[in-house]
């Protein structure tokens, strides 16, 4: 029974400060109580000085209502024994003596002081930053969800500590709430201690003069000497927790305790310190001034100054050598880790994997690719694929996009399987104006080429757009430069980055809808290596290979021919002549450029054949005369048409093409048989070697 009342021995406290407001307490138990209302808003002040952050000391609302009842309890105690007898015991008695030193008036107008500057300043002072943190956190709670929701969502945090997060939060604005409400009642006090202190005063001079008797000034010492102690003994518990209220609503933006917050910013700026001590040095020549105490109080501050400035110096060079070591042991433990990480084998190997396409970008282009800034690069990268794979039946790989700290700012580089392959530059702000043939004015810019193609063309600022617009200038914006080389590198390389899983995942895709013609020719009659060799022959000349089961079906039927992989690849060909015919012609019409029956009568004699295949044995003269002769040709109608068309007849078609890649390799050969019989074709050349050899 004992220990749960010792448990409970708050509750029975509060009860028995609100019965003290009603039962009269004996002298000695008034003063002990007064010296415990001392100590214990003493305790809260030091408290409220060590405190890191307000919900350290989520209680003290409670608390400041505790107290003041306590101080209110007390006061109205006091006030009876003043009323009824002046005197309200030894602690009191003490404390009027002490204040008054002898002159009624003179301690009474210090007491007044004391009761003004507790209520009008401090208290006032409190009450007003109360009410704006309160508002102000309550305005801010949905800006701090929104950021843990963010932080969450980003995986900075865990689910828990989320939780966490949002406690506090609804715990910091509960707590600035309450205290809003909390220093109502130290304002309360502080205007209840002025009214007891009229009471008491005025009163009991009332109640002396009527019931005792006795001459004016005898009572006017008696009564101003505890109503001063009494208001004393109130005035200050309340002070200390006036100045405690504003210490806890004043601190919101610290970090430490006060002492420790105090002596960092303090020291922080020795300069500072320096020039107060200057200052109060010059002091000195101001005639009347304490000399002796000007120099002493500079001579402090100078040599503080030096003192922390030393110090400070000293602090870096030590926080600066413990970097370093820390450095250097986390990069020890990195190394550790990485050589413990390495041990096994199979670590290793994830070494040698090779990224089949990868984008290095300078730091001025990140903002170009970055979508939180509002980059459109990977968005224009996902649409090409997209429509990639629905012209041409092949899914381009993922991109893997770095930065590369190495290069220019402005520069990007494109990688196929960790190899360089083109690299272009960009300027961020400025528009690529080409020539378009109808240019009617020159614009001031930076000369370049475009990357794609290799055409002449110029930067121009933004500034400038309006008026290249007008003078016939083909703009084109950053980004729309960047991804135009690179789909025009992927079609150059589709050949390369056509995988054995990529087909491996066609055939599936076929099998699906007509299993038959995979079943019987994989893996009965070729392997998928086969078929993934046949669609980069087919790619490397830009032939679509989305109608896979038009071109299995072929390989099929011409099983007796598969070691010859180009003449197998020609019947292929053969099979998609509608879908040669669409991607090469316009309006189902085709200008091209023929090949002279000789020239064709020496390749098809020049053909070797072996056990590997077939291949071309020609001189090296000859080589050149058809080179040189295709060339001709190709010059006088550049300008007429976009795409170069070459025809030759089908058993030709392969071999003048591996012949001319090597000196011309933007040309498209095609043959006869690779035209749909419903085309119409329009020679606009010859190829022939009778200028030459005549």
């Amino acid at each position: 029974m004992i220990k749960k009342l010792l448990s409970n021995s708050l509750v029975l406290f509060v009860i028995f400060i609100v019965l003290a407001i009603i039962i009269p307490l004996p002298s000695w138990l008034l003063d002990f109580l007064i010296l415990v209302n001392i100590a214990l808003s003493l305790v809260i002040l030091v408290m409220t000085m060590f405190i890191k952050e307000a919900l350290e000391f989520s209680v003290f609302p409670t608390v400041l209502l505790m107290t003041t009842v306590l101080r209110l309890s007390l006061n109205i105690s006091t006030t009876r024994g003043i009323l009824s007898s002046g005197y309200a015991g030894e602690v009191i008695e003490a404390f009027g003596t002490f204040v008054m030193g002898g002159d009624a008036i003179v301690g009474f107008l210090i007491f007044i002081i004391i009761v003004l500057v507790n209520f009008i300043v401090i208290t006032k002072g409190s009450e007003r930053v109360s009410e704006v943190a309160a508002r102000f956190t309550l305005d801010a709670m949905p800006g701090k969800q929104m950021a843990i929701d963010a932080d969450l969502n980003s995986g900075l945090i865990n689910e828990e500590q989320a939780k966490i997060r949002r406690s506090n939060i609804q715990r910091e604005a509960d707590f600035y709430g309450s205290m809003d409400g909390a220093t109502k009642f130290v304002k309360g006090d502080a205007i209840m201690s002025i009214i007891t202190t009229l009471v008491n005063l005025i009163g009991g001079m009332i109640i002396g003069m009527i019931r005792d008797g006795g001459d004016f000034m005898s009572i006017l010492n008696t009564y101003s000497l505890a109503t001063v102690g009494d208001g004393l003994c109130s005035q200050i518990p309340a002070l200390l927790i006036s100045v405690a209220t504003g210490m806890i609503v004043t601190r919101a933006a610290s970090q430490d305790s006060l002492m420790n917050d105090v002596k960092s910013q303090f020291t922080a700026q020795p300069f500072v310190l320096l020039i107060a001590g200057m200052v109060m040095v010059v002091m000195m020549l101001i005639p009347g001034f304490p000399t002796f105490v000007c120099l002493i109080l500079g001579v402090l501050l100078i040599v503080a100054a030096v003192f922390l400035d030393r110090n400070k110096k000293k602090m870096a060079e030590l926080e600066l050598a413990q970097r370093a070591k820390e450095e250097q042991r986390e990069l020890e433990k990195a190394t550790n880790a990485d050589n413990d990480y390495f041990r096994d084998i199979d670590n290793v190997f994830k070494l040698l994997n090779v990224e089949p396409i990868e984008m290095e970008f300078g730091y001025s282009l990140l903002r170009l690719v970055d979508e939180k800034s509002g980059g459109n690069f990977i968005e224009r990268v996902v649409i090409f694929r997209k429509q990639f794979a629905l012209d041409m039946g092949m899914v381009i790989p993922s991109v893997r996009m770095t930065d590369n700290p190495e290069i220019n700012p402005n520069q990007y580089i494109i990688k196929i399987k960790g190899e360089e392959v083109a690299r272009g530059e960009i300027l961020v702000d400025h528009y690529l104006a080409l020539d378009s043939g109808d240019v009617t004015a020159q614009v001031d810019g930076i000369d370049t080429v475009e990357p794609a193609f290799g055409l002449p063309a110029k930067w121009i600022s933004e500034d400038k757009k309006i008026m290249a617009d007008v003078a016939g200038y083909t703009l084109i914006d950053p980004v729309s430069v960047m991804i135009t080389h690179w789909s025009e590198i992927m079609k150059q390389y589709a050949h390369e980055l056509l995988s054995r899983q990529d087909v491996n995942t066609m055939v599936e895709n076929v099998k699906k809808t007509n299993p038959i013609v995979v079943e019987d020719l994989i893996p009965k009659v070729i392997s998928v290596g086969y078929l993934q060799k046949v669609l980069s022959n087919l790619l490397k000349e830009g032939i679509p290979i989305r109608d896979m089961e038009t071109i299995m079906e072929t390989l099929g039927d011409h099983a007796n021919v598969l070691k010859d992989m180009d003449i197998v690849t020609e019947y292929v060909r053969q099979s998609l002549k509608r879908t040669i015919t669409r991607r090469f012609a316009e309006a189902n019409s085709l200008r091209v450029i023929t090949l002279d029956t000789q020239i064709e009568d020496m390749i098809v004699s020049s053909v070797k054949k072996s056990d590997q295949g077939s291949y071309l044995a020609m001189s090296p003269d000859i080589i050149q005369q058809i080179v040189n002769a295709t060339n001709r040709e190709i010059d006088k109608i550049k300008d007429v048409i976009p795409t170069v068309i070459i025809l030759t007849s089908p058993v030709v078609r392969i071999y003048f093409k591996k012949l001319t890649d090597q000196f011309i390799p933007n040309i498209t050969v095609l043959s006869y048989s690779e035209i749909d019989a419903a085309a119409q074709i329009q020679a606009i050349g010859n190829i022939s070697l009778s200028p030459v050899m005549a």
